[in-house]
């Protein structure tokens, strides 16, 4: 059950605003999942405030203004829900053909241990904080259950409230019609009202449409539609209320209130699980900065001094940062040296961050080259999206086959990674004392040949990241790494950055409007001059260190950094180079944005599917844009840049509404390029003039004629047990021998096959096998990247799937709770009396145990303690001022299984109402729903 002034709000929500959603449209299976997590987060916020004894005020839903609300910054959150309507939507492309998916052909038993699993799942992944695994399970276990009230015939029995079994296996779901039971009768023509047969709906039998995916059994139900061609078939029409005018259209509005709260109640019984905050950091919800401080070090013997430098800013971003709106929302640690890696250490306590710091140690190292990229690669797996990944070392790496799985992840999770690298690659200092120094200098002239590739390898990463890599000496890492971190803000956003290999003359601009703060110029490279002319057209040159326009620089190694006079407008900056540079402009602003590319879904509905890999080029393409941080902004110009080059393509931008703008390009670029975004706003302020902005991906985007791809289905391994995942191959372009690379960040054991034929403009199948330890600890996730390379390394792509490790649960019920006492002298002055309660609280013979027992509701003390003659029962006393009378437990046992339990006291002294949790939520939901004109719509 969820909360019932969540569940009361939500409808009043919904009858007042119609969803946003004018009178005759529908609304989405993505609609539907925002608006649920809109109010589920927008109530835990709440929850928290009042616990801390704050006051809070219930916003509009609207993303920014539950962010708003709950004091975290909207770009993770909504990132967040992207996500999961993404994984929702993919199951009517990837997974059209499955019935249980959809809650089709009557396979309801199928489709709730879909969900259920799901859930398991879910779970599992927050207890492990593996947060993103846990939103794309979500999002895919949501389109089953949503579904069943558009595809059942739930709502014409009458239903006002969701089928709660449907989140639980250890109960009834109903009585679902038997196979030979005739469910349904021909439509009237286009009057489908009276279809469904009488003594289906009085003995409250469940049923559903078929589809033209299987022989339909005689007498059921259609699906209905244009595509389903069983329709046709006797009894003619269809049932699905999936849109106003679908055949069962006149119930539309009941469905989406039922899948509404349906939606809801899932989301509160994961959160019940969780807890409230580790609920809202799975919702991408932080009232720090929503980033992560990612540390990936090398701790090979020659590295004492970098980790040095590092305990000493790790402790400087603490001390200025903790209790800040700029503090991290989780701290990342991941050593590496040869032939170990990892493990990952993952806190949201800066203190215990500090102490795994403070006990690296810098020993051995095996031969010269490390192993920075599955280091790196664990960390890219780990970290939240959109982070900013810090890789320390002073060697090359050793596993350069892992160059394309880094690629993939970089592109896939959008973070930014600077390496920092001390001394010159090929001459680090050893220790082994039995080297000598002519094997020191046999070993010389070879490594100092490959200093270059190796610093190329990183410096192409970082490129490609939108990161920096920084050389210099280990007595200069501290000072560099100082400056870089400082600029690790919540609100850091990329004006402007350009990389040139081979260096040459070049002139780039850049505008800045005015809520861009903090104005910071990077540039890394060697022997490089420019010329900075400000939008009031003064300039200085980088030999003038007493010029107007740079208030502070600084340089180490081949790291230079310019703080920049405040001045609102276009600037331009001349670079003169003839080595290889990368330029950065950043700045601090709350006005950012998300997108994706779009492509023609592969599935029977049409519309268009997220594109999560790399886009085909090439041809033509659609990039929807987010802007983040202000309700006002328009934009104006979406452009694809080249990297390193010139290179433009201009596309056709569409308002979408709600901060959404549709660009068109007749053309991907073959060229790795990045987003360019330009518009207007005023930052919602109406006393501040409308302002152009500019915006640009730090990620680069390189695009392929060769698309990878893997259903979503079958996201769950069991220790021991291999699990195969398929994957397919497609080519736009020439045929040939494609080469498949499977990697996984567990290093779990993988088959597959290395490689695959195609024709041209052709595909082929193949498929990955991968075990789980049995030891293996439930609510691991392991991250498995499937690359394809055409022949020669011309063309790359990817697929990523995140899997996570699941025991099979056996303990599927709710903890129990039972009443031993409760006593009161409550009188008429609540404020001079008391009432106190004991309960006991057992898992059952069969169950997990419990795990934690929490006020949902109650503002007096609770306490509980072990039975002293059976570590199964679990003792809760309470006792609280005759104002509080009510008391709401909330118990979880060790696999997420959540009991509520409540508790009333009122004035008369002697008497206790102990009121049952499903009769409370029904009276609570019919008194809503009498107070409230539902305007809702539904599209599934």
């Amino acid at each position: 059950m969820f909360g019932l002034a969540a569940l009361c709000f939500l409808l009043l929500q919904t009858g007042a605003s119609g969803f946003g959603l004018s009178s005759g449209e529908s609304l989405s299976h993505q609609e539907i999942t925002k608006r649920a997590i809109l109010n589920t987060t927008a109530q835990t916020c709440r929850a928290l405030a009042l616990a801390e004894g704050k006051d809070f005020t219930f916003p509009s839903l609207t993303v920014e203004a539950v962010a708003a609300a709950c004091e975290a910054p909207s770009k993770s959150f909504l990132q967040t829900i992207q996500l999961i309507q993404t994984k929702n939507k993919r199951v009517d492309s990837t997974l059209f053909d499955q019935a249980q998916y959809h809650m089709d052909d009557e396979q309801i038993l199928e489709g709730r241990k879909i969900i259920t699993d799901g859930l398991a799942a879910v779970k599992a992944s927050n207890r492990e904080q593996n947060f993103e695994a846990a939103r794309e399970i979500l999002g895919q276990i949501l389109h089953p259950l949503q579904d069943f009230y558009s595809h059942s015939n739930w709502v014409e029995m009458g239903n006002k409230l969701p089928n709660s079994n449907l989140i639980r296996s250890d109960t009834s779901v109903g009585n679902i019609a038997a196979e030979s039971r005739a469910t349904c009768r021909d439509c009237n023509g286009d009057n489908c009202t009276n279809n469904i047969l009488e003594d289906i709906l009085r003995e409250n039998i469940l049923t559903t449409g078929y589809f033209n995916f299987v022989s339909k059994p005689r007498g059921k139900c259609n699906h209905g539609g244009f595509l389903d061609r069983t329709s046709n078939i006797e009894p003619i029409g269809g049932i699905n209320k999936d849109t106003l005018t679908s055949s069962h259209g006149h119930f539309h509005m009941e469905a989406a209130n039922v899948a509404i709260a349906a939606t809801s109640e899932l989301l509160e019984d994961i959160r019940g699980a969780a807890g409230d905050k580790p609920f809202l950091q799975m919702m991408g919800i932080s009232k720090a900065s929503g980033k992560a401080l990612c540390f990936v070090i090398d701790t090979t013997g020659s590295m004492s001094d970098d980790i040095a430098a590092v305990r000493t800013v790790t402790s400087d971003i603490i001390d200025r940062k903790v209790g800040t709106q700029d503090e991290p929302s989780v701290y990342i640690l991941v050593p590496f040296n040869d032939p170990d890696f990892g493990p990952l250490t993952r806190t949201t306590d800066p203190e215990v961050f500090r102490n795994a710091i403070n006990s690296l140690t810098a020993t051995g190292g095996g031969d010269f080259p490390e192993m920075s990229l599955s280091g790196l690669q664990l960390a890219l797996t780990g970290a939240p999206p959109s982070s900013e990944i810090f890789l320390f070392t002073d060697a090359p790496a050793k596993d350069v086959h892992l160059r394309n799985t880094v690629l993939a992840l970089i592109g896939r999770t959008n973070t930014v990674v600077n390496f920092m690298i001390t001394a010159v690659l090929g001459f680090r200092r050893r220790r082994q004392s039995d080297d000598s120094l002519q094997q020191q200098q046999q070993q010389q002239q070879p490594k100092s040949r490959m200093v270059r590739s190796d610093a190329q390898l990183y410096r192409d990463l970082a490129q490609a990241s939108g990161g920096l890599a920084i050389q210099v000496s280990k007595s200069e890492l501290l000072e560099a790494t100082s400056i870089i971190t400082q600029t690790s803000s919540s609100s850091l956003v990329t004006l402007l950055q350009a990389a040139r290999n081979p260096g040459k003359a070049e002139n780039f601009t850049f505008t800045v409007d005015e809520s861009v703060k903090n104005l910071t110029v990077y540039i890394t490279g060697n022997s490089v001059t420019f010329t900075l002319i400000s939008p009031s057209g003064v300039s200085q040159e980088s030999t003038d260190t007493t010029g107007s326009l740079i208030t502070a620089s600084q340089s180490v190694g081949n790291f230079k950094t310019l703080q920049l006079k405040q001045q609102v407008g276009l600037w331009e900056i001349q670079m003169v180079s003839t080595n290889p540079y990368i330029l950065k402009v950043v700045g601090e602003s709350p006005i950012d944005f998300l997108f994706n590319f779009l492509e023609e879904s592969q599935g029977p509905f049409g519309g268009f599917d997220v594109i999560e890999n790399r886009p085909r080029a090439g041809v033509n393409g659609s990039l929807m844009v987010t802007v983040t941080g202000s309700e006002s902004a328009t934009v104006t110009e979406v452009i694809l840049v080249e990297s390193s080059g010139s290179g433009e393509v201009n596309g056709n931008v569409e308002a979408q509404g709600g901060g959404d703008f549709l660009a068109h390009f007749d053309r991907i670029p073959a060229e790795e390029f990045v987003v360019l975004v330009k518009g207007q706003s005023n930052n919602g302020s109406p006393r501040m003039s409308s302002a152009n902005f500019q915006r640009q991906s730090p990620t680069n985007i390189r695009a392929s004629a060769v698309t990878v791809t893997s259903p979503d289905s079958d996201s769950v391994l069991v220790p021991g047990t291999p699990l195969s995942v398929p994957f397919t191959v497609m080519t736009s372009g020439a045929g040939g021998t494609f080469s498949i690379q499977a990697t996984n960040d567990q290093s779990f054991p993988s088959t597959f096959p290395s490689s695959l034929m195609l024709e041209t403009d052709g595909s082929a199948n193949g498929t990955v096998t991968l075990t789980a330890p049995l030891n293996t600890v439930s609510g691991t996730v392991v991250t498995l990247t499937i690359s394809a390379e055409a022949s020669g390394g011309t063309d790359t792509n990817y697929v990523v799937r995140r899997l996570t490790v699941l025991e099979m649960v056996t303990d599927i019920t709710k903890p129990v709770c039972e009443l031993l006492s409760l006593q009161s002298n409550c009188s008429d002055n609540c404020v001079l009396s008391m009432w106190e309660l004991s309960v006991q609280v057992t898992d059952g013979a069969n169950g997990t145990g419990v795990d934690r027992i929490t006020l949902r509701q109650g503002n007096g003390t609770l306490n509980t303690s072990l039975a002293a003659d059976n570590e199964n029962i679990t003792l809760v006393s309470y006792n609280a001022s005759c104002c509080s009378p009510d008391v709401e437990l909330e118990v979880v046992d060790r696999v997420g299984n959540v009991a509520t339990c409540f508790y009333s006291v009122r004035t008369r002294p002697t008497v206790a109402v102990v009121e049952s949790l499903s009769t409370r939520a029904v009276q609570s939901f019919l008194l809503c729903l009498s107070i409230t004109v539902l305007g809702l719509k539904l599209t599934f």
